[in-house]
């Protein structure tokens, strides 16, 4: 019988070289974030070839532009290492040993690099970085960030292609042909009734009193079209129409909300984590039971949403009001 689903593939590894002694400290993970910043700069670089820096007393210099991504970066890491270490990590160690925040080695002393990074945090430091660099070389914030956000979901897929290289923050079990059987998922016990029904239904071969791994939503996959590739297009055909500063920074923040809200029930929870808010006891968080079980992510991607709309609706009325004190 035709199985229906997908073996994870065997050759894939976090390290590039996992077999050759220093080079195999190189990993996919790593390289992926050095293809999403040099995409993003150079789709700032184009944007701003168009003129969406420019104004009556400035015209854009590449320079500022390397400085003004750079300053962006360096903030992006500093907040997604500190959401993901404070935030998502329930061990406390990170609390209680804050230098090892940025520490990239183990508790063995194997390098891992800084292994663990949430977006919601890059977001906030990103934002953070930019408004500071414009503040510093005066330039108007909302501008800038419109011109960055033509570029960040696009740089922004690498990194979900990353995850998926990794084999890490897969989905939950599905029986969908696509699922994928990843190597790190919780297994099951073959004894449990519905694991055998579950089994038999994707036409795969089980053993008694073994432990089984079932496949996944590729949940990296789908934030990568998603979140990345369809926002980046959606935002890239409007950015030359656009009706006031900002109004690209609240459609990606928009966007990128409602995109990763709705993906976050195909993907499972941090196992530590579980569900922020539940309605209901003990819920499972391989299998999507409830619409009303919302995961960290859902929450922080709630507040990205309303971030947007209150900062679409007081742009608004800041652009009409300063259009009728032009007039006057």
């Amino acid at each position: 019988m035709l199985q229906l689903y997908i073996n994870y593939p065997s050759w894939i590894h976090p390290e590039i070289f996992p077999s050759i002694p220093f080079l195999n400290l190189i990993r996919w993970y790593g390289l992926m974030y050095i293809f999403a910043f040099a995409t993003a700069y150079f789709l700032l670089k184009k944007v701003a070839k168009e003129g969406l820096l420019d104004s009556e007393n400035y015209k854009f210099a590449e320079d500022d532009l390397f400085s003004f991504i750079t300053t962006g970066i360096i903030f992006l890491l500093i907040g997604a290492r500190l959401f993901s270490t404070l935030i998502y990590d329930t061990s406390g160690i990170y609390l209680k040993k804050p230098w090892l925040i940025f520490w990239p080695f183990d508790q063995q002393g194997k390098f891992t690099g800084l292994a663990g990074m949430s977006y919601h945090g890059g977001f906030v430091g990103g934002l953070i970085g930019m408004i500071f660099w414009c503040k510093r070389h005066k330039q108007p914030v909302f501008k800038w960030v419109d011109a960055m956000v033509c570029a960040i979901p696009a740089g922004y897929t690498f990194g979900r292609l990353g995850n998926f290289l990794n084999g890490e923050l897969y989905g939950r079990i599905t029986t969908m042909p696509w699922g994928i059987v990843f190597p790190q998922a919780e297994k099951f016990s073959s004894s449990l009734s519905w694991v055998k029904n579950f089994a038999a239904s994707i036409n795969m071969t089980i053993l008694d009193n073994t432990l089984v791994n079932l496949p996944r939503h590729p949940s990296q996959l789908y934030e990568a079209l998603f979140e990345g590739l369809i926002l980046w297009l959606i935002i890239w055909m409007l950015r030359k129409h656009k009706k006031f500063d900002g109004m690209l920074s609240m459609i990606y923040a928009g966007g990128y909300g409602i995109f990763r809200f709705v993906i976050e029930y195909f993907r499972e929870p941090d196992s530590d984590l579980g569900y922020r808010i539940s309605s209901q006891t003990d819920a499972p968080i391989y299998l999507n039971t409830s619409l009303f079980n919302f995961s960290t992510g859902q929450v922080l991607c709630f507040f990205m949403i309303l971030f947007a709309i209150v900062g679409t609706i007081t742009l608004v009325i800041l652009n009409k009001r300063k259009k009728q004190i032009s007039k006057k």
